[in-house]
């Protein structure tokens, strides 16, 4: 496997096709009388259609990183601009509605609706974004039939095994068609085979031209990747691009 190391300044990239750019962004938590820098003046720019993992120990800050790229969270200082929206300043209602429209999310906990069908659970970020009924069910319909899943349509979380229901998850991240997909330990609850099949998918899914972006504490899982970044103490220790791995039991 080749790997060769990316300088992380600025200067290093091309502003053509940019999706994310990040600049000496810190964030600090008051806990108490104490203040910890989560991150302490991380740059990183993500090129669109890139296979970015996110890597680092406990406490590295890859957690509030991934909660920074996802706007579920601001900086304290410095900036941070996503397809040139600088996202600090933004009200709350405005960044509810660049997450439903600009990320689609992955979780280790999958997050459905448990009383909810595949199809409705599918077609919620169509629902928060007013698209009318029998245009969100044809989108809806269409990503499931895309993750394999065109079967299992009013099937509940509970009637899915852990793979299905993780592939329900991708569909509903994939249906606004958004800028990135941010995927949280996408593997952590799921056995090797149907791990393995996940991120099979997220690989065709980066193909189609998704940019696609996880946060992963597993080697074999980042190796999958094209860029692996690592965080530590708040910061970039390591910003590499390499040959991906053949993929996970070749």
């Amino acid at each position: 496997m080749s790997v060769v190391n990316e300088p992380s300044g600025v200067s290093a990239l091309s502003t053509d096709g940019m999706l994310i750019d990040i600049r000496d962004v810190r964030k600090i938590y008051i806990m108490g009388t104490n203040e910890v820098h989560a991150l302490d003046g991380v740059d990183l720019q993500v090129r669109k259609g890139e296979y970015l993992a996110i890597m680092g120990p406990s406490g590295s800050g890859k957690s509030t990183l991934m909660n920074m790229i996802g706007c579920l969270d601001t900086p304290t200082s410095g900036s941070y601009k996503l397809r040139g929206t600088e996202i600090r300043e933004r009200e709350d209602d405005e960044l509810a509605r660049i997450r439903n429209q600009e990320i689609g999310f992955i979780f280790q906990t999958f997050n459905l609706l448990p009383r909810a069908d595949a199809l409705h659970n599918v077609e919620l970020p169509l629902i928060y974004a007013g698209k009318p009924a029998k245009e969100r069910r044809a989108r809806a319909k269409e990503m499931l039939d895309l993750v394999g899943l065109g079967d299992r349509t009013h099937h509940r979380p509970n009637e899915l095994s852990g793979g299905q229901r993780q592939r329900v998850a991708i569909a509903r991240a994939l249906v606004n068609n958004p800028s990135i997909v941010l995927a949280d330990e996408p593997t952590g609850n799921l056995d090797t085979k149907t791990g393995h099949e996940i991120m099979a998918l997220l690989d065709e899914i980066h193909r189609k031209g998704n940019t696609v972006i996880l946060v992963t504490h597993e080697e074999e899982v980042a190796a999958l990747a094209h860029r692996v970044v690592r965080l530590r103490d708040g910061l970039i220790e390591t910003d590499q691009r390499r040959a991906p791995s053949a993929g996970p039991g070749a």
